[in-house]
């Protein structure tokens, strides 16, 4: 069944239909859910990061609210800070770390939607890395060696 979106606000510092995600430690807010698009919030602390991966379906994009990520994007690093908008086009590999000392937020969102936010549901409180590599591939979602973050 098509999922259409839902007209309305979601409410700062809360997810759509009162969700909250802990992937990993990091707090993670559904924000707006439809077959053409899916967007969520991250909120990083010093330290975190989301290890490089690829989307072979999907468009994504990161707005960056407070803070600043480093990204690894196809093999190259650069620095986004609040306000500034990242574009990671599908099938290119792609990392995001929080390696500042002050906490990040960030509106992410994928076209389309695909997949992400049924992986999502299934990452809430896991913390078996093996078992979270293996639910991302069988969501669409491939990360690549641990080297691929250096």
């Amino acid at each position: 069944m098509a999922k259409v979106l839902d007209k309305g606000i979601t409410e700062n510092g809360k997810g759509y239909a009162g969700v909250t995600w802990n992937i990993l430690g990091q707090i993670y807010y559904p924000k707006a859910v439809c077959d053409s698009s899916f967007a969520f919030e991250t909120n990083s602390a010093p330290g975190q990061f989301v290890p490089v991966h690829i989307h072979p379906t999907q468009d994504e994009f990161i707005l960056v609210q407070e803070g600043e990520l480093d990204l690894k994007l196809d093999g190259v690093w650069s620095k986004a800070r609040a306000g500034d908008l990242v574009r990671m086009p599908r099938g290119i590999p792609h990392g995001y770390f929080n390696k500042s000392d002050k906490p990040a937020r960030a509106l992410f969102w994928v076209s389309p939607a695909g997949r992400l936010e049924d992986l999502f549901h299934a990452l809430h409180d896991l913390q078996d890395i093996p078992r979270v590599i293996e639910l991302s591939a069988q969501h669409d979602v491939d990360f690549l060696p641990p080297e691929a973050n250096e």
